[in-house]
Protein backbone atom coordinates (compact mmCIF):
# COMPACT_ATOMS: atom_id res chain seq x y z
CA UNK A 1 0.00 0.00 0.00
CA UNK A 2 3.10 2.56 1.01
CA UNK A 3 4.40 1.95 -2.22
CA UNK A 4 0.93 3.02 -4.28
CA UNK A 5 0.93 6.06 -2.42
CA UNK A 6 3.94 6.79 -2.79
CA UNK A 7 3.46 6.88 -6.84
CA UNK A 8 0.79 8.81 -6.20
CA UNK A 9 2.79 11.53 -4.31
CA UNK A 10 5.40 11.23 -6.79
CA UNK A 11 2.65 11.81 -9.98
CA UNK A 12 0.55 14.87 -7.77
CA UNK A 13 4.29 16.27 -7.23
CA UNK A 14 4.75 15.69 -11.17
CA UNK A 15 1.95 17.30 -11.96
CA UNK A 16 2.46 20.57 -9.55
CA UNK A 17 5.74 20.88 -11.64
CA UNK A 18 4.57 20.77 -14.80
CA UNK A 19 2.00 23.42 -13.97
CA UNK A 20 4.44 25.61 -12.86
CA UNK A 21 6.86 25.49 -15.52
CA UNK A 22 4.95 25.55 -18.30
CA UNK A 23 4.16 28.49 -20.25
CA UNK A 24 0.78 30.06 -19.94
CA UNK A 25 -0.83 30.24 -23.14
CA UNK A 26 -2.00 33.59 -24.41
CA UNK A 27 -4.97 32.61 -27.20
CA UNK A 28 -6.77 35.11 -27.11
CA UNK A 29 -3.22 37.47 -27.90
CA UNK A 30 -2.39 34.80 -30.73
CA UNK A 31 -5.27 34.71 -32.42
CA UNK A 32 -5.68 38.27 -32.64
CA UNK A 33 -2.29 38.58 -34.22
CA UNK A 34 -3.21 35.75 -36.59
CA UNK A 35 -6.09 37.63 -37.08
CA UNK A 36 -4.98 41.19 -37.73
CA UNK A 37 -1.66 40.25 -39.61
CA UNK A 38 -3.15 37.37 -41.84
CA UNK A 39 -6.31 40.47 -43.02
CA UNK A 40 -3.51 42.64 -43.66
CA UNK A 41 -2.03 39.87 -45.97
CA UNK A 42 -5.23 39.11 -47.78
CA UNK A 43 -5.91 43.16 -48.08
CA UNK A 44 -2.04 44.30 -49.40
CA UNK A 45 -3.24 40.92 -51.94
CA UNK A 46 -6.81 42.31 -52.94
CA UNK A 47 -5.43 45.98 -53.32
CA UNK A 48 -2.24 44.02 -55.80
CA UNK A 49 -5.81 42.83 -57.40
CA UNK A 50 -7.55 46.00 -58.12
CA UNK A 51 -4.20 47.48 -58.76
CA UNK A 52 -3.74 45.51 -61.62
CA UNK A 53 -7.07 45.84 -62.78
CA UNK A 54 -7.31 49.40 -62.77
CA UNK A 55 -4.31 50.37 -63.39
CA UNK A 56 -2.41 48.06 -65.37
CA UNK A 57 -5.61 46.93 -67.29
CA UNK A 58 -5.87 43.18 -66.57
CA UNK A 59 -8.49 41.06 -66.75
CA UNK A 60 -9.75 39.54 -63.22
CA UNK A 61 -7.90 36.03 -64.19
CA UNK A 62 -4.25 38.14 -64.69
CA UNK A 63 -4.92 40.60 -62.10
CA UNK A 64 -5.13 37.72 -59.57
CA UNK A 65 -1.69 35.74 -60.96
CA UNK A 66 0.00 39.35 -60.12
CA UNK A 67 -0.82 39.80 -56.98
CA UNK A 68 0.23 35.70 -56.85
CA UNK A 69 3.38 36.55 -58.42
CA UNK A 70 3.57 39.48 -55.75
CA UNK A 71 3.31 37.60 -53.08
CA UNK A 72 5.19 34.86 -53.48
CA UNK A 73 8.26 36.95 -54.61
CA UNK A 74 7.80 39.26 -51.69
CA UNK A 75 7.28 36.51 -49.10
CA UNK A 76 10.50 34.46 -50.69
CA UNK A 77 12.70 37.65 -49.98
CA UNK A 78 11.42 38.52 -46.92
CA UNK A 79 12.33 35.05 -45.95
CA UNK A 80 15.48 35.09 -47.54
CA UNK A 81 16.73 37.73 -45.48
CA UNK A 82 15.14 36.74 -42.32
CA UNK A 83 12.13 39.07 -41.87
CA UNK A 84 9.02 37.03 -42.74
CA UNK A 85 10.77 34.78 -39.66
CA UNK A 86 10.27 37.49 -37.31
CA UNK A 87 6.62 38.07 -38.76
CA UNK A 88 5.44 34.73 -38.56
CA UNK A 89 6.99 34.47 -34.81
CA UNK A 90 5.02 37.20 -34.21
CA UNK A 91 1.26 36.27 -36.45
CA UNK A 92 2.01 32.67 -35.87
CA UNK A 93 -0.39 31.20 -38.36
CA UNK A 94 -1.44 34.71 -39.78
CA UNK A 95 1.81 34.69 -41.90
CA UNK A 96 0.43 30.97 -43.19
CA UNK A 97 -2.33 32.57 -45.96
CA UNK A 98 -2.12 29.89 -48.17
CA UNK A 99 0.30 31.60 -50.72
CA UNK A 100 2.61 33.43 -48.68
CA UNK A 101 3.14 29.80 -46.62
CA UNK A 102 3.69 28.46 -49.73
CA UNK A 103 6.47 30.26 -50.46
CA UNK A 104 7.75 30.45 -47.28
CA UNK A 105 7.91 26.63 -47.22
CA UNK A 106 9.98 27.04 -50.29
CA UNK A 107 12.56 29.18 -48.95
CA UNK A 108 13.14 28.36 -45.97
CA UNK A 109 14.73 24.97 -46.75
CA UNK A 110 16.70 26.19 -49.55
CA UNK A 111 18.20 29.10 -47.00
CA UNK A 112 18.83 26.34 -44.50
CA UNK A 113 21.11 24.27 -46.56
CA UNK A 114 22.85 27.22 -48.36
CA UNK A 115 26.03 26.76 -47.02
CA UNK A 116 26.14 23.53 -48.77
CA UNK A 117 26.51 24.94 -52.17
CA UNK A 118 24.02 26.30 -54.53
CA UNK A 119 23.23 22.94 -56.19
CA UNK A 120 23.54 20.88 -53.54
CA UNK A 121 22.32 22.81 -51.00
CA UNK A 122 19.75 25.09 -52.11
CA UNK A 123 19.21 23.81 -55.26
CA UNK A 124 18.21 20.44 -54.15
CA UNK A 125 16.31 21.46 -50.79
CA UNK A 126 13.94 24.08 -52.80
CA UNK A 127 11.45 21.91 -53.38
CA UNK A 128 11.52 19.71 -50.20
CA UNK A 129 8.19 21.28 -49.23
CA UNK A 130 6.60 22.18 -52.46
CA UNK A 131 7.70 18.81 -54.28
CA UNK A 132 4.83 16.87 -52.27
CA UNK A 133 2.31 19.73 -52.35
CA UNK A 134 3.02 19.86 -56.31
CA UNK A 135 2.50 16.21 -57.20
CA UNK A 136 -0.53 16.22 -54.61
CA UNK A 137 -2.07 19.45 -56.34
CA UNK A 138 -1.82 17.89 -59.71
CA UNK A 139 -2.58 14.82 -59.24
CA UNK A 140 -6.12 15.80 -57.60
CA UNK A 141 -6.60 18.65 -60.18
CA UNK A 142 -6.23 15.34 -62.64
CA UNK A 143 -8.84 13.10 -60.49
CA UNK A 144 -11.42 16.06 -60.11
CA UNK A 145 -11.10 16.59 -64.01
CA UNK A 146 -11.67 13.20 -64.97
CA UNK A 147 -14.47 13.10 -62.66
CA UNK A 148 -16.09 15.97 -63.91
CA UNK A 149 -15.08 14.74 -67.55
CA UNK A 150 -17.24 11.27 -66.95
CA UNK A 151 -19.94 12.54 -64.72
CA UNK A 152 -21.42 15.56 -67.78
Amino acid sequence: MQNSSSKQDRIAEYKALIARITPKSKLAVGCWRAFWVGGLICVFGQTLIDYGRASLKLNQSQASAFASIVLVFLTAALTGVGVFDQIAKYAGAGTVVPITGFANAMVSPAMEFRPEGFVLGTGAKLFTIAGPVLVYGISASVIVGLISYFVR
